[in-house]
């Protein structure tokens, strides 16, 4: 009598999937279970690029919120962080819930809809999911001839990647979606995370990050509902939006696992070989700053105007150009410099994650010298959205105590740092600019590239600076020294501008200024900026006291 073949399976739970990294630097691949019980051990998820992992941390973090059902409040989650959380409940979670976890089960396939299908039967390559093959463009990519193939685990990966990330555009139009035409699903958008500036706190383990980054429901300003859970804790979804999307998400657990997507998996016994990809359930970023804890959110008052809104807040992403710790207004107190400049509301939202450590600190949850980096992620989507241009991966360390209210003197100096570091770069600029109006030559490429020196020559110091901030130590004396670091290492790239400045720039010509026509030169040019570097870092002029001197 002949035995029945067994259903295929992957079980996500139990069967090794998550790239981790140990503490030792050493990197292998861990099964869900095991990636939280040996987390204490484990210094980070890896993830096939920054984005995957950040996807994969909010995963986590969801599993732990839901088996926790927590924390409810700081004073719970100080027992988990000297403690450690109550394993066997999150293994009794995760047997619960396993075959929901299994990326190929029959009905309920993990993140997928087990009978999508088109009207054709069509399927595409893995290229639609994996972000390393660039659309079209395969001369900077490993995957030569795309992603023909993956193993079970590399899909999982990239199944919760495609609801986080996807970029938008056209994609296939499912049986059962009413908004397909023509075989076709029209642009909705990215996934959910793409369209944040991803911020978590990261600790020296990945049991510390996800603490960390655990935010308890009673956090001020954020909303959780009494049924916020996650994808798998749902019943499966159809090819069709979901009747409660509009009213969702109920939280964080839910936001975390967000369906933005419909997919299916075409595999066979050794792995995956094709998927389809339709839209799933879209989600306006609009004024979800009070759901939403893992970004900053700015003011719009553009789309105020256009809304009729007295408020619109919108996710403030990230710009590749710009270094993380040059953005710490807007982490440490919700404040952008120049803001109105740029005609941009002053109003900025600090991520509801470091208002959570601020408070976790405030209390005394977390001792005031905690050091966390502040991780920064996200995806540059390029024409229409439609395809990744470039990942932001950046980070900033700091001490925890630039959060603490009652030492918003310590949070000033470092928000103030940065300023003085724009000042001086702007100096630099214009020293610059200076330069290549004596000489009659174009004026922005020289200052464009004078100002990628300078805060490329000021990221270093500045970085160890800012780990420089403990408590009980003089906030004026401390910005007072990083001027001096400040003014010291612009000084010496603006010596070396003027010193590489041709014959053209010392002979100098006549040019138009404020006050009528000034005879410009190398010389003045070079007068001008120490003048103005001196005005800028004043604090800098001060001799340290003996106890401030390196």
């Amino acid at each position: 009598m002949p035995t029945e073949t067994p259903a295929p399976s992957f079980d996500l739970v139990r069967m090794p999937w998550l790239p981790v990294q140990r503490l030792d630097g050493s990197e292998t691949q861990l099964s869900l279970a095991d990636t939280l019980a040996q987390a204490h051990r484990l210094r980070r998820i890896v993830g096939d690029v920054p984005t995957q992992e950040f996807a994969l941390t909010r995963l986590l973090l969801a599993v732990l919120h839901d088996a926790l059902d927590g924390p409810t409040d700081p004073d719970q989650w100080s027992g988990w962080w000297e403690d450690g959380w109550p394993a066997e409940q999150v293994d009794a979670y995760l047997e619960r819930y396993r075959d929901r976890f299994d990326l190929l089960h029959p009905t309920a396939p993990f993140f997928q809809v087990a009978d999508l299908r088109t009207a054709k039967g069509e399927y595409a390559s893995l290229d639609r999911i994996v972000a390393d093959v660039p659309n079209g463009d395969r001369f900077f990519t490993t995957r030569v001839h795309g992603a023909v193939r993956l193993g079970f685990a590399e899909a999982a990966r990239w199944v919760v990647h495609a609801h986080a990330f996807d970029p938008s555009g056209i994609k296939s139009g499912a049986v059962g979606d009413p908004r397909a035409k023509g075989g076709k699903g029209y642009p909705l958008g990215v996934g959910w995370s793409g369209n944040l500036g991803g911020v978590m706190a990261e600790g020296d383990t990945l049991r510390d990050t996800l603490l960390l980054n655990l935010i308890a429901a009673d956090t001020p300003g954020l909303v959780v509902d009494d049924d916020d859970a996650p994808a798998w804790a749902r019943p499966p979804l159809e090819a069709g939006p979901a009747q409660s999307f509009r009213t969702r998400p109920t939280g964080v657990r839910a936001l975390y696992t967000w369906q933005t997507r419909r997919l299916r998996l075409h595999h066979d016994a050794e792995g995956v070989y094709g998927v389809l990809l339709a839209y799933g359930d879209p989600l306006v970023a609009r004024n979800r700053h009070n759901r939403e804890p893992m970004t900053a959110w700015r003011r719009s008052p553009a789309q105020e105007k256009k809304l009729g809104e007295a408020q619109v807040y919108l996710p403030r992403e990230h710009d590749p150009a710009r270094s993380a710790w040059r953005g710490l207004g807007a982490l440490v107190a919700g404040r952008v410099h120049g803001a109105a400049q740029r005609q941009e509301a002053a109003s900025v939202v600090r991520p509801r994650i470091l208002d959570w450590i601020a408070r976790l600190v405030n209390e005394d949850h977390l001792p005031e010298d905690h050091l966390i980096r502040a991780r920064l992620i996200g995806a540059v989507y390029g024409t229409q959205q439609a395809v990744i241009d470039e990942i932001v991966d950046d980070a900033v360390a700091m001490p925890v105590v630039l959060l603490h209210e009652g030492r918003a003197d310590l949070g000033e100096a470092a928000i103030g740092a940065v300023v003085d570091a724009e000042k001086a770069v702007t100096a630099l600029g214009d020293l610059a600019t200076g330069l290549a109006e004596a000489a009659g030559a174009d004026t922005e490429g020289p200052r464009d590239t004078a100002r990628d020196l300078g805060f490329g020559a000021l990221d270093g110091p500045f970085r160890d600076w800012l780990r420089t901030l403990a408590p009980g130590g003089d906030p004026d004396e401390r910005r007072a020294r990083w001027q001096r670091e400040a003014r010291r290492v612009v000084t010496r790239i603006g010596a070396d501008l003027v010193a590489q400045a041709g014959e053209a720039a010392w002979t100098g010509r006549v040019v138009q200024g404020r006050n009528g026509a000034v005879w410009l030169t190398a010389a003045s040019a070079d007068l001008r900026f120490r003048a103005e570097l001196k005005k800028q870092l004043s604090l800098s002029a001060a001799e340290p006291t003996l106890e401030a001197r390196p």
